[in-house]
């Protein structure tokens, strides 16, 4: 589904005129731009996935966001629970779901709305409460434009993601983790070579940083891995050839909670201003 209304929109904007300006030597550029189809929308789940509906995000927290920002901190340690099914459905939606339904642009910024991410959890056995029971452990896509999540491989491959991690035991202990991947096609086409090495990375980091504020208003915890073998990693999901995975970041409950008092940050100022 073209977004020609978003893309009106866009070279309205002073930003817009700026691009089209820029672009106006290369007419196949342009055209690349206005005509092209986002992969993200068309890609569901294969015949035969088992898709699972999410419980609908909450819009309304008990935690605002200078707390969360204040106790933000990558976690390593987890407790031996699972998460919820509306906990993980929550997560999944604050790293990359719609948050705007007349484009479906989502809740992380992405140049030129290419959204070039694709997101996938890794559950383990009896790592998501769900029905009263459990989650079939197994490696879920998420989609956005239904927040599901479709079934793609099953069994337990947290020891497999561990092991791709350079053994990092978090990958382990945690009940979930997810997996960022990347369609750098997406936004090369609109941005070339600058797309790949800069602005996908853009979104990743976005993307991520969304998943750890939401985590913290959880009360859940998670921390961003980078280290890992690409090659495993992509075998373990099953990845087309077209996905680079880019980043695991498991989600459980920190075995410890961190908490910031404003007037710790207080002193702390005032030391540095007495120097």
């Amino acid at each position: 589904m073209l977004r020609r209304g978003f893309l009106k929109f866009l070279v309205a904007t002073p930003l817009g005129r700026f691009l089209s300006g820029v672009l106006a030597a290369s007419t196949s550029s342009l055209a690349i731009y206005f005509h092209v189809s986002h992969t993200d929308v068309k890609r569901g789940a294969a015949g035969g996935e088992r898709v699972i509906a999410l419980p609908y995000p909450r819009l309304r927290g008990s935690v605002s966001v200078e707390e969360a920002l204040a106790n933000r901190r990558s976690v390593r340690e987890f407790r031996e629970e699972p998460l919820t099914l509306e906990e993980l459905g929550q997560i999944l939606w604050a790293a990359y779901g719609i948050s705007e339904v007349t484009y479906g642009l989502r809740t992380a910024p992405s140049a030129g709305a290419q959204y070039p991410l694709e997101l996938y959890a890794v559950v383990g056995e009896r790592g998501v409460e769900a029905q009263g029971g459990f989650l079939t452990p197994g490696v879920y896509h998420y989609d956005p434009h239904a927040h599901t999540i479709s079934l793609r491989k099953e069994g337990d491959y947290r020891r497999e993601l561990y092991h791709a991690a350079l053994d990092q035991i978090w990958v382990l202990t945690a009940p979930v983790s997810l997996v960022f991947t990347a369609v750098y096609s997406r936004t090369a086409r609109v941005y070339g070579e600058r797309g790949r090495v800069r602005y996908v990375p853009m979104d990743l980091g976005h993307a991520g940083q969304n998943v750890y504020l939401q985590a913290t208003a959880m009360g859940l915890g998670t921390v961003a891995v980078g280290a890992f073998y690409d090659e495993e990693v992509a075998r373990i999901l099953d990845l087309p050839a077209e996905e680079t995975p880019l980043y695991i970041m498991p989600i459980g409950r920190p075995l410890t909670r961190y908490r910031l008092a404003e007037d710790e940050l207080v002193r702390y100022f005032e030391r540095r201003r007495r120097r």
